[in-house]
C-alpha cells in the first residue's frame, strides 16, 4: 500500500470522481471494513452519501445499538430490520455456499430498495482483497464479492479498500480517527452468525452463537486474538443437575494472523478454556459440551462455513 494519507486523498478522490454529481448510499456492517469505507465516502460525498445498515437478525450482541452510535454523526442513517426476511429464505438450507449466495442476493436487494428510496445510483461498500481472492479462488464466496447475484440495480459499486489487506485497512482507521473500537474491533463474516452454525439457520442457533461469541470475545479480550469467535457445531448428551439433556455443542476458536489469508491457533491456557467452558455452559440451558479447534489455516478456514 502506498503511504497513508496518500490513500486516503487518492481513494476519496476517487470516490468523487466515480460517484460524481449522483448521490450514493454506504452498506454499513459495523466492522473496520464497511466503516473505513463509510468515512472515505462521507468524507467525498457529503450529503450525497446516505448511510444504511441492515440488520439481517445474524449479527454480534449489541451490533444495532454500536452502529446507531458510531455514524450518529452521518446525516440520514437509515436502520433496516430485515431480520425476518433473512430467516424466511435460509429455512430449509444447509449447503454453506447456497447460504452466502442467500445473503449476499438479500443483502444487495435491501441496499437495491433503499437505494430507490434515497433517489441513489451508487452503492459503496467495504471489499477488501483476501474478500476477492478468496471468493475469485473459489474457497468460500464472499457476500459482497462471490455472493452477489449477476443482475444488480445500480450504475456502479464503489469499492474504495479493494486492493487492502484487514492491516492495511486498520492503518487507515487509525489515520482517519475512527474509534478505536471500530479500528481495531475483531473481523466478523459478512454472512454473520449463519456461517457459524452448522446446518439450518435457525433462531435457537443464532442465540447459541450470540452469546457463545460474546462471552469468548470477553474472557480471551486478554490473549489479543486477531479473531475469536464461538459456533454452534452440533449436538451431544450431556448431564445438568440431574437430567440428561442432549443440547448443542459449542466450538471455540481464536487465531493470530496478519491478513486472515494465513492463521494459527492460538495456544490457551487451561484455566481459560476450563472458564470459557463453564460460562457457556452455565449461562446457556441449551448447551451440553464446548470444544477447542487446535486446527490452524490452512488446512481449516476460520469460520466454519
Amino acid at each position: 500500500m502506498v503511504e497513508v494519507e496518500q490513500f486516503i486523498d487518492e481513494a476519496i478522490d476517487e470516490i468523487d470522481e466515480q460517484v460524481g454529481d449522483a448521490d450514493a448510499i454506504i452498506a454499513l456492517s459495523g466492522g473496520v471494513d464497511s466503516s473505513v469505507a463509510a468515512a472515505l465516502a462521507y468524507e467525498a460525498l457529503g450529503d450525497q452519501l446516505t448511510p444504511v445498515y441492515v440488520d439481517t437478525g445474524l449479527m454480534r450482541k449489541g451490533e444495532t445499538e454500536q452502529v446507531e452510535e458510531t455514524f450518529s454523526y452521518m446525516e440520514g442513517l437509515r436502520i433496516v430490520d430485515a431480520h425476518e426476511r433473512f430467516l424466511d429464505e435460509l429455512s430449509g438450507v444447509t449447503d454453506p455456499e447456497e447460504k452466502r449466495a442467500i445473503v449476499g442476493e438479500r443483502f444487495i436487494r435491501e441496499f437495491e430498495r433503499e437505494a430507490r428510496e434515497a433517489d441513489a445510483e451508487y452503492l459503496v461498500q467495504g471489499t477488501i482483497y483476501p474478500d476477492r481472492i478468496e471468493s475469485e479462488g473459489g474457497i468460500k464466496s464472499h457476500h459482497n464479492v462471490g455472493g452477489l447475484p449477476e443482475v444488480v440495480d445500480f450504475s456502479g459499486i464503489v469499492e474504495p479498500v479493494r486492493e487492502l489487506y484487514k492491516d492495511e485497512v486498520r492503518e487507515v482507521a487509525r489515520a482517519l480517527d475512527l474509534d478505536a473500537l471500530v479500528a481495531e474491533r475483531m473481523p466478523f463474516p459478512g454472512p454473520g452468525l449463519a456461517v457459524r452454525v452448522l446446518g439450518e439457520v435457525t433462531e435457537e442457533k443464532l442465540q447459541v452463537a450470540r452469546e457463545a461469541t460474546h462471552i469468548v470475545e470477553e474472557e480471551l479480550e486478554e490473549y489479543d486474538p486477531w479473531q475469536a469467535l464461538a459456533a454452534v457445531i452440533g449436538k451431544a448428551t450431556g448431564v445438568k443437575g440431574d437430567n440428561r439433556v442432549h443440547g448443542w455443542v459449542v466450538s471455540v476458536r481464536a487465531v493470530e494472523s496478519r491478513d486472515g489469508m494465513t492463521a494459527r491457533a492460538q495456544e490457551l491456557d487451561w484455566a481459560t478454556l476450563q472458564r470459557l467452558q463453564s460460562r457457556i455452559t452455565g449461562s446457556l440451558e441449551n448447551v451440553s459440551r464446548v470444544v477447542y479447534d487446535v486446527t490452524h489455516k490452512p488446512p481449516a478456514t476460520i469460520e466454519y462455513e
